[in-house]
C-alpha cells in the first residue's frame, strides 16, 4: 500500500510538471515575436525542432519581455533575437543602439587623456570655435595639421605653439583639436603645465616620478597648456620639461604648446631666469631649440572671452 501511494505521488507530480510545461509552451507559442520568427522560417522549422528548442524559446520570451519592459535582464544593454542554429532555434543577444553609442562615447573619451585641465575642454569643438579675421590663422593651422596627420600619422608633423592674451581661446582650440583627433582614432594627452610641475615635485617624495614622466613624454600626441604661467625652477625646466621635449624631439612626436608668451618672450623673460633670480640663457636656449623643432608659432588674437557675460 505504501509503495502504491508513493508511485501515485510520483505520477501526480509528473502530471503536474507536464501540465505546467504545456502551459508555459502555450504561452511561449502565443508570443508575437515567436510566431513571426516561425512564420518567416516555416520551410525549415517543424514541431520536432520546436520541441528541441523549447528551453531557448522560453528564454527568448522571458528576456524579451524584460527588455521591452526595461527591467533587469541577463544581458543589460543587449536585445534578444531568435536565430536558426543548425537544427535548433537559438537566442543571440545584440547590442542596442544606445549601448553602441555609449561605448563609442567612452572610447572617444578614452582617446583624450586630460591631466589637470578644465572640465569643459572635453566638450570643445572646432565647429563652435569663435571665428573672425584675427583668429583665422590659428584655426587654419589647426585644420591643416589635422588633415596632414590623418593622411600620414607615422610621419613627423610639427605641432603648434599657440600664444596670445588671456581668454582668447588657446586651450579651447587645443581641446577641440584633441576631440577631432579622437574621432579619427588618435590618442592625445592634454596637460596643464603649472599643475604638472607641482605633481612632479610631489612624485619625488612618492617615489613614482619616472612612471609619471614616461607616460607623458611617450604620448602619441602631447599638448602642453599654459607654459610660462608660473615661475619655473631649474629642475622643472631641465629635468622635467627638458626631458619631455628631448624625448619627443628624438622620437619625432607631435607636440603642441599654449602660452601667454611668444617664443622669444618665453625664452628671455621666463626660461632664462630661475626662481632664485639666476640668469641661465644657454639652458633656456637649449629648451627653446626643442620647442621650435617640435612646433611652429601661431598667434591667436581676439578679445578675452572669459570676461564676456
Amino acid at each position: 500500500m505504501e509503495d502504491m501511494g508513493k508511485n501515485l505521488r510520483i505520477l501526480m507530480d509528473k502530471k503536474n510538471l507536464n501540465r505546467h510545461y504545456d502551459e508555459l509552451m502555450a504561452h511561449v507559442m502565443r508570443d508575437p515575436a515567436v510566431q513571426q520568427f516561425i512564420a518567416a522560417n516555416r520551410q525549415v522549422i517543424d514541431q520536432a525542432m520546436i520541441d528541441r528548442s523549447s528551453a531557448k524559446l522560453y528564454e527568448f520570451v522571458t528576456e524579451n519581455h524584460k527588455f521591452q519592459a526595461k527591467q533587469a535582464s541577463l544581458a543589460p544593454g543587449y536585445q534578444p533575437r531568435l536565430i536558426l542554429n543548425h537544427h535548433f532555434i537559438d537566442v543571440t543577444y545584440e547590442p542596442t543602439a544606445e549601448l553602441v553609442a555609449a561605448e563609442e562615447a567612452r572610447a572617444l573619451q578614452s582617446r583624450v587623456r586630460s591631466i589637470s585641465m578644465p572640465k569643459n575642454i572635453r566638450d570643445a569643438r572646432l565647429s563652435q570655435f569663435y571665428q573672425d579675421d584675427d583668429r583665422f590663422a590659428a584655426l587654419d593651422a589647426v585644420t591643416l595639421f589635422l588633415d596632414d596627420y590623418k593622411k600620414a600619422p607615422k610621419k613627423f608633423h610639427q605641432g603648434l605653439y599657440l600664444y596670445g592674451n588671456f581668454g582668447v581661446g588657446k586651450t579651447y582650440l587645443l581641446g577641440a583639436l584633441a576631440h577631432e583627433l579622437a574621432l579619427q582614432g588618435f590618442q592625445t594627452t592634454l596637460v596643464h603645465f603649472p599643475t604638472l610641475a607641482v605633481e612632479m615635485k610631489n612624485a619625488i617624495g612618492q617615489n613614482n616620478l619616472t612612471p609619471k614622466l614616461d607616460a607623458i613624454k611617450r604620448s602619441r600626441i602631447l599638448m602642453i597648456d599654459d607654459i610660462g604661467a608660473d615661475s619655473m625652477s631649474s629642475w622643472i625646466r631641465d629635468d622635467v620639461l627638458g626631458v619631455i621635449l628631448q624625448y619627443r624631439m628624438q622620437e619625432e612626436l607631435a607636440t603642441f604648446f599654449s602660452s601667454n608668451f611668444s617664443m622669444t618672450q618665453l625664452e628671455h623673460e621666463h626660461l632664462s631666469v630661475t626662481q632664485r633670480g639666476e640668469q641661465e640663457p644657454l639652458k633656456a636656449k637649449r629648451i627653446m631649440e626643442r620647442v621650435r623643432f617640435l612646433s611652429h608659432e601661431v598667434e591667436l588674437l581676439g578679445k578675452n572671452r572669459r570676461q564676456q557675460p
